[in-house]
C-alpha cells in the first residue's frame, strides 16, 4: 500500500487530495499547520507542527512516504481586509517556504526516493508580457504571496538539481469547488444567487465584472497533482485550462441557472477592490502531453456545480 502525507490538508486542494488518494487505496497522513488527519486509526488527534524541522524530520523517518504532497499556503483575495506587509510576509514565509524547506531537507537526510509536490501559483507571473503563459515565462512576482511561492519553486528546483530529490511544482490557476472557502468570488456568486433566488430584495455587490480569469474545476486540478507527482522525470508544469472567463460570464450562469435576470440583483463597485486583478490565462499543453491529463469539468458545468452545491446547503 503507498503512503503519501499532505502537506496542507484541511483546505480545499487538501480536502479532494485525500479523497482522491483514499480511494486509490493510498495509507495517507494530512497535516494541517498544528494537526493531523490520516485513514489510520491509530494517528488520529495528534498534533503536528509543520513549521518545525524536528517534527517534521521525525514524521518523514517514521512515515517513510511514497509521495509527499505541499499545498498549505497563506493567501488572501483580492476583496479581503488589508493584512500589514510585516504579518502578511510571515505568515506567507513561513507557510509557503519554511515548512517546505524542512520538508526538502528532511527528503535529503532521511527519505531521498520520495517524490514531492510543491504547488506553485500562476501570481508567480505577475504581469506578463505575453499569453498564455507556459514554464518557460519570466517570474515576475508582484506581492509577497507570489515572492515566497517564487521562493519555493526555486527551492524544489535547487533540490532537485543539487541532491536529485524528486521534487515537481504545479504552477497552479484558479480552480473552484463546492468546498471553496467562502472569502472567494466564486463562492460569493454562487450563495448569492441562492439568496437572490428565496427573497427578491437579496442584492450581490462585486467589484469588477469585468476582470478575465482561467477558472478551472479542482478534483481535475488534484488529479493533475497526482499525475505529475507520480511521473517518471521531476519538472515544473502548468495547471490551468488555457481559457479565460470574466467574472460576469460566472454571474450570468450562475444566475440563468435558477431563472434569474442578473441585473437585477448584482451591483459592480470597484472601489472595493483592495488590489488589482490581473488577467493570467495558462497553456496547459506541456501537462496534457506528458501526462496525459485533461480537464473533465467545462466552465459552465463547474459554476452549474457550485450553485447546486450552495442549494443544497440551504
Amino acid at each position: 500500500m503507498p503512503r503519501a502525507i499532505i502537506v496542507g490538508v484541511t483546505g480545499q486542494d487538501g480536502t479532494y487530495l485525500f479523497r482522491y488518494l483514499n480511494e486509490r487505496h493510498y495509507e495517507i497522513f494530512g497535516f494541517g499547520r498544528t494537526r493531523i488527519m490520516t485513514n489510520r486509526d491509530d494517528w488520529k488527534n495528534q498534533a503536528h507542527d509543520i513549521t518545525s524541522f524536528q517534527e517534521i524530520s521525525n514524521l518523514i523517518q517514521r512515515i517513510q512516504p511514497d509521495e509527499i504532497y505541499h499545498l498549505a499556503a497563506f493567501h488572501q483575495s483580492s476583496e479581503d481586509p488589508v493584512i500589514n506587509n510585516e504579518t502578511l510576509f510571515q505568515h506567507s514565509y513561513e507557510v509557503n517556504v519554511l515548512s517546505l524547506f524542512h520538508v526538502l531537507e528532511a527528503l535529503r537526510l532521511f527519505s531521498p526516493d520520495t517524490h514531492l509536490f510543491y504547488a506553485a501559483s500562476s501570481h508567480i507571473f505577475g504581469r506578463p508580457a505575453s499569453e498564455p503563459q507556459d514554464e518557460t515565462t519570466p517570474f515576475n512576482p508582484l506581492g509577497i504571496y507570489a515572492v515566497t511561492k517564487v521562493s519555493g519553486l526555486h527551492l524544489c528546483r535547487m533540490y532537485r538539481t543539487l541532491y536529485h530529490i524528486h521534487a515537481s511544482t504545479g504552477i497552479l490557476y484558479n480552480h473552484e469547488s463546492p468546498i471553496r472557502s467562502e472569502q472567494f468570488v466564486s463562492q460569493k456568486i454562487a450563495k448569492a444567487a441562492i439568496l437572490c433566488k428565496h427573497d427578491p430584495h437579496h442584492r450581490l455587490i462585486l467589484g469588477d465584472l469585468s476582470v478575465e480569469v482561467d477558472w478551472g474545476y479542482a478534483p481535475d486540478y488534484v488529479d493533475a497533482m497526482h499525475r505529475i507527482t507520480t511521473h517518471q522525470k521531476p519538472d515544473d508544469f502548468i495547471i490551468a485550462t488555457g481559457k479565460k472567463s470574466r467574472v460576469e460570464d460566472f454571474v450570468k450562469i450562475a444566475f440563468e441557472y435558477l431563472g434569474l435576470d442578473w441585473h437585477e440583483y448584482v451591483t459592480e463597485k470597484r472601489e472595493i477592490i483592495t488590489k488589482p486583478a490581473v488577467a493570467l490565462v495558462g497553456n496547459p499543453e506541456k501537462l496534457e502531453r506528458l501526462t496525459g491529463w485533461k480537464r473533465t469539468v467545462s466552465f459552465p458545468e463547474m459554476v452549474r456545480l457550485l450553485v447546486e452545491s450552495a442549494q443544497n446547503d440551504l
